[in-house]
């Protein structure tokens, strides 16, 4: 039986390094007819690289070199994994600045017509002060790591939101082309119903152990919460909590020793860090060159090919095209840490490239 916590020293420390992947999101290619060469991908990206916001301009979107170098490769390709990144521009006038500046026009307004603006002309004056004072505000700065495994049939996306990821999706599947339809792996066990069974048994499923945080939440209008944190989950009390209806949102888990990282009930894998056991020797491999990207990039992409089959396994498997949602009932209501285990690895080939 897997244990329920790591054990101390093996693993548990996470080193300081460079992590390519902070979180997962794993969609599966369900078609692509034609897949275009590393070059024309190239191409197609350089077509939408990132430029800075306009003057006025609120959001900007854009493919900017993943490696940091200016007008660098935007398409990396290391081992055959292609990796790519989205940057974001947003530009927000805050609320406060502008209610201020509404008021005082709306009272000089009021001053010399003797009507203060409403509906539609106080919209419209709004909407001219934020216009104004748009070219002031302060640029915010993100950018989305996406990794494209067409071998594998899977594209993972570093977003920690469905949210956030479609928005990036859609970008990829428009500049891809060739048919690209992509869609959230759906496993045949829910995150929620398997990490469920996993606390109440207080057993992990192979290969992972659970470790010391924890969030349950009743399902209910009230959204009763309840968060471990630092805390050992071995114990009645949080079997007594699922017991009562609450159930888990997000688990922190261990993988082989080597990968921890927090699950939640939407599939999506969090706070990913690579342990000791993986890092041990990565820098005097780094190519000083290329400060090191070659090397996270086949360090992390290598052990998440490993990890999230694995994941895949715990949760019963692919769940099929077509299975009703009655089949996925019966499978959630007979789910027991036994069933939810699988086999050690889940075969990539389940996945149509």
């Amino acid at each position: 039986m897997p244990p329920l916590r790591a054990p101390p020293g093996r693993g548990a420390r996470p080193m300081e390094a460079l992590t390519m992947f902070k979180n997962a999101l794993v969609f599966r290619i369900e078609n692509w007819e034609s897949k275009p060469a590393l070059s024309e991908i190239e191409a197609r990206l350089d077509g939408a690289r990132f430029a800075p916001c306009g003057a006025t301009q609120p959001e900007s979107a854009g493919w900017v070199a993943p490696r940091g170098r200016k007008h660098g490769v935007l398409a990396e390709s290391v081992g055959g994994q292609i990796i790519l990144e989205l940057c974001t521009e947003t530009k927000a006038v805050p609320g406060g600045v502008i209610k201020t500046e509404l008021e005082a026009q709306c009272d000089r307004i009021e001053a010399e017509t003797g009507r203060r603006p409403k509906g539609k002309a106080a919209r419209q004056l709004k909407e001219e002060i934020v216009h104004t004072l748009m070219p002031r505000a302060f640029p915010k700065r993100g950018s989305t790591r996406v990794w494209l495994a067409p071998q594998e049939g899977l594209v993972l996306i570093d977003a920690a939101s469905l949210k956030k990821a479609d928005g990036v999706v859609t970008r990829l599947v428009e500049l891809l082309g060739g048919g690209l339809r992509l869609a959230p792996i759906q496993t045949a066990l829910s995150p929620a119903t398997a990490m469920a069974a996993w606390l109440v048994e207080q057993e992990a499923p192979a290969g992972f152990t659970l470790d010391r945080d924890c969030e349950l939440k009743q399902p209910d209008s009230e959204k009763a919460t309840v968060r471990y944190a630092r805390h050992t989950l071995d114990i009645a009390e949080v079997g007594e909590h699922i017991k009562q209806g609450k159930l888990p949102t997000q688990v922190a888990m261990t993988w082989a020793g080597r990968v921890s990282f927090v699950l939640t009930e939407a599939l999506v894998i969090k706070k990913i860090k690579l342990l000791d056991i993986v890092l041990e020797g990565a820098g005097s491999t780094a190519n000083a060159d290329d400060g090191g990207f070659d090397t996270d990039v086949a360090i992390a992409t290598g052990e998440l090919r490993q990890l999230i089959p694995d994941l895949i396994a715990a949760l019963g498997g692919l769940q099929q095209p077509g299975a009703s949602a009655a089949t996925a009932a019966l499978r959630q209501a007979d789910a027991a840490p036994a069933a939810t285990t699988g086999d050690s690895t889940a075969p990539w080939d389940e996945v149509p490239a």
